[in-house]
């Protein structure tokens, strides 16, 4: 590994990443997973997904390694973190950067349709949360998962992230497929500014609704022309599965981590409230989601 610099671990599975010397590539290693994430990168660059080129692969030590071409080295929520610290507010720049990214991601997804396949359980971690959360495993929860599955699906399957969000979208593209999959037209860049949301206020920054709405209205501007229908219309369906995915595997085992805790029962809340607003809207409004500061001291 001389001449790599080490940048960070992988989160959500094993490895590290490093950056070389001349800052021209990365290099990431982990396991076994990390050969089919490669596999899938270059089949999305392939297919004109906006991804970093792979070009090099091969094993050491045990484990797995990929080169990939740098798309650049600062990713939209480390410039909305930057943005936050002058003013306290994320730049215009920001969020027309993120939507041309997805606009971009959006024009090859629909290019390279999949056969419908089911996708809810991957995508949602469903089996976790209700594992781990028992008490949601009702015909209540059920029915609403199975209106959101009949709405969606009438929007064509793609290849997609399934963990997209400003900290793996960069100027030139996106970044750490390791956890891709089928999933319905949008799911991934749609509700990309609301799940800022349901990390509490942790992220150091906020999405504002004006904000929300311009990113919206420019992808809808990208979908509608594409398939004839504005996707916006199932951002509630897409975020109902968000409630799921932000649940799993959240239920501590360690009793002396009231941080631990507190932080399932947020995300607890969110779900009920996320239900709430669905069953009686259609939608979710990320934006009544209390921050975790004050779900903390009202549920001290």
């Amino acid at each position: 590994m001389s001449g790599w610099k080490f940048v960070k671990h992988r989160t959500a599975t094993e490895g590290a990443v490093w950056r070389s010397a001349d800052g021209l590539f990365y290099r990431r290693t982990g396991g076994d997973g990390l050969r089919a994430e490669a596999e899938f990168q270059q089949l999305a660059a392939g297919l004109g997904y906006p991804v970093p080129e792979v070009v090099g692969t091969g094993s050491e030590d045990g484990g797995y390694f990929f080169v990939e071409r740098a798309i650049g080295d600062t990713s939209l929520h480390e410039k909305a973190l930057a943005d936050a610290g002058l003013d306290g507010r994320v730049s215009h720049q920001v969020i027309s950067t993120a939507a041309a990214v997805a606009s971009k991601l959006l024009r090859a997804q629909t290019r390279h349709p999949l056969p419908a396949t089911p996708w809810f359980e991957k995508a949602a971690f469903a089996a976790e949360v209700f594992e781990e959360n028992p008490d949601f495993d009702t015909p209540r929860v059920h029915q609403a998962v199975k209106h959101a599955l009949d709405r969606l699906a009438r929007l064509p399957m793609v290849h997609g992230h399934l963990d997209y969000g400003l900290p793996n979208i960069l100027q030139a593209g996106v970044i750490d497929w390791q956890h891709h999959g089928p999933v319905p037209l949008g799911y991934d860049v749609y509700p990309a500014l609301d799940i800022v949301a349901f990390k509490g206020g942790g992220r150091g920054y906020d999405i504002t609704p004006e904000q929300r709405g311009a990113y919206t209205a420019a992808l809808d501007g990208t979908t509608a022309p594409l398939i004839g229908q504005r996707v916006s219309e199932h951002l509630g369906d897409f975020l109902l599965v968000k409630c799921f995915f932000f649940l799993a595997l959240m239920r501590p085992t360690d009793p002396a981590r009231p941080d631990k805790h507190l932080k399932w029962q947020y995300r607890r809340a969110l779900f009920t409230m996320g239900l709430d607003q669905y069953e009686s809207t259609g939608t979710i409004d990320t934006g009544t989601f209390p921050a975790l500061e004050r779900f903390a001291a009202e549920h001290r």
